[in-house]
């Protein structure tokens, strides 16, 4: 294993890769380096003296200026480094050529569904159109358990406190997400689940969903029935009957779209699961599948690096937008724009939020920016789009999947057992973690700084990743969970 990393030439600090011990002497890009205080696994020591206000470089990027003098082999954290970045900026186009290449094409076994969308679950799924209906919801996602046969995956109820007391674009994008998750193609039933005197209540919901597959989406309003439990059921066996109609067939991984997400990042996270699912998103772009990269406030600091691979300007000023409208976001709710990293990401050695979201970032890859996309809205473009959603796990995730996405891969270097709508991928950024927490972790991209390349791990994580699109659970769906989370952002009546 390597003791350390200089991940780029310009970089004036380097990462430990294991714990380091005062006063040990290293051997960086040919000079030696002593260590002048303890080092701790992803966190990062100064490789010559740095100036207070001087630029602390990693990534080969700016993450931030020395609070105060910081001499050569000492620590470099929260404590001497702070943020640089500004409030809302200037941008120019600046673009870099695209250097992808088509690969030959590969496949998976997958549901297809007759609106010609592609699924990789054939699940039931209720879904509340406002919270009243929670309990029931959970009733019945109980009792179907029994529905579990044949080429059925799982029934899953989907809670939620919305639908009612909301207000303008809130109300809006609970319906959006709704209507989203009614036309998801790992569902192959759907119920939804009404009270009846909700704003968002079903007859208002149907302008949203527009067409739809009769036989596959179920509707109930419980007011208007005398027994909801009953007739719920009778429904939810007549949805089942018409899923079991579905077999797993030959498709092409041009008709994946995956999401990207991370969260409890530490300092390896920048360095090996992100990279290596950015190299992942490269793999399946250049089969023509679709990738979605989202948390823009991660984003901060690290913009221009997608900026300028959008395909073309109009989608750069849509990317200017999609940050710009993010800051407002948060200056609209007096709330400072760069309070970030978390306490956990800070434990584990980011120390700005340009340190996090150049790590961040890493999950691109190298692929041109081919779509923007708001929150709610569906993936049109295969390739690399962006999604506007905050960082969040459990928010962006589900956003994720409401734009299309039919599999999460969500890096972490702390852990996490939540699941989203849809199979999501845990890769640790270290090999402890993985270890340690072996029933939250699907795959160790540690492994990079130990005894594997960025190029095998990457390939070896699509092919998990088409193992798992042809029915191979992942462990949050070993456990039976499924969460999802809408965005909240107005009044509450």
């Amino acid at each position: 294993m390597q003791d350390f990393i200089k991940i780029h030439e310009d970089d004036n600090v380097a990462v430990a890769l294991r714990p380091i011990e005062k006063g040990e002497t290293l051997t960086v890009a040919g000079q030696e380096v002593v260590t002048l205080e303890e080092i701790p696994q992803g966190h990062k020591f100064a490789l010559k003296p740095i100036q207070a206000g001087e630029d602390v470089i990693k990534y080969g990027f700016r993450i931030g200026h020395a609070k105060e003098a910081i001499g050569k082999g000492q620590w470099v954290h929260v404590h001497n480094v702070k943020t640089a970045l500004g409030d809302l900026l200037s941008y120019t186009y600046e673009p870099v050529p695209s250097r992808l290449k088509e690969t030959e094409h590969v496949y998976f076994e997958g549901f297809r569904r007759k609106d010609g969308r592609t699924g990789v679950r054939n699940e039931l799924w209720i879904i509340p159109t406002v919270g009243c209906v929670n309990s029931i919801a959970k009733a019945l996602e109980k009792e179907a358990q029994s529905l579990v046969t044949g080429t059925i995956d799982a029934v899953a109820a989907f809670t939620h406190p919305y639908g009612c007391s909301q207000m303008g674009e809130d109300q809006e994008n609970t319906r959006r997400i709704l209507a989203d998750m009614i036309h998801h193609p790992n569902a192959g039933g759907v119920l939804v689940l009404g009270l009846g005197c909700e704003n968002s209540n079903i007859p208002v919901l149907m302008d949203y969903i527009g067409e739809y597959d009769k036989e596959r989406v179920r509707f109930l309003q419980c007011q208007d029935v005398e027994d909801e439990h009953e007739e719920a059921m009778r429904l939810l066996r007549e949805l089942a009957a018409y899923a079991g109609s579905f077999h797993r067939e030959k498709c092409d991984a041009s008709e994946l779209i995956v999401g990207m997400k991370c969260g409890g990042s530490d300092g390896l996270s920048g360095i090996t699961a992100n990279p290596v699912v950015g190299a992942f998103s490269d793999i399946l772009c250049s089969k023509g599948g679709t990738t979605i990269l989202t948390e823009v406030p991660e984003m901060f600091g690290a913009e221009t690096l997608l900026m300028n691979r959008c395909e073309n300007e109009e989608l750069f000023d849509k990317t200017v937008n999609l940050i710009n409208d993010f800051k407002n976001y948060f200056t609209r709710h007096d709330q400072t724009i760069y309070e970030n990293p978390s306490p956990g990401n800070k434990k584990g050695g980011i120390s700005t939020l340009e340190d996090k979201s150049l790590g961040c970032t890493q999950k691109s890859g190298s692929s041109p920016v081919k779509g923007v996309l708001a929150y709610t809205e569906p993936v049109k473009m295969k390739g690399l789009n962006l999604l506007s959603a905050p960082g969040n796990d459990l928010v962006a995730s589900t956003a994720l999947a409401m734009s299309g996405a039919q599999i999460v891969l969500f890096t972490t270097g702390r852990g996490t057992p939540f699941a989203s709508p849809v199979p999501t991928v845990k890769i640790s950024s270290n090999t402890k973690l993985a270890s340690h927490k072996a029933n939250w972790i699907d795959f160790n991209a540690g492994r990079m700084v130990e005894d594997a390349t960025k190029e095998d791990l990457a390939e070896a994580l699509f092919q998990y990743v088409l193992d798992v699109a042809s029915g191979r659970l992942v462990k949050a769906e070993e456990a039976g969970f499924h969460d999802w989370a809408i965005f909240k952002q107005g009044v509450t009546l």
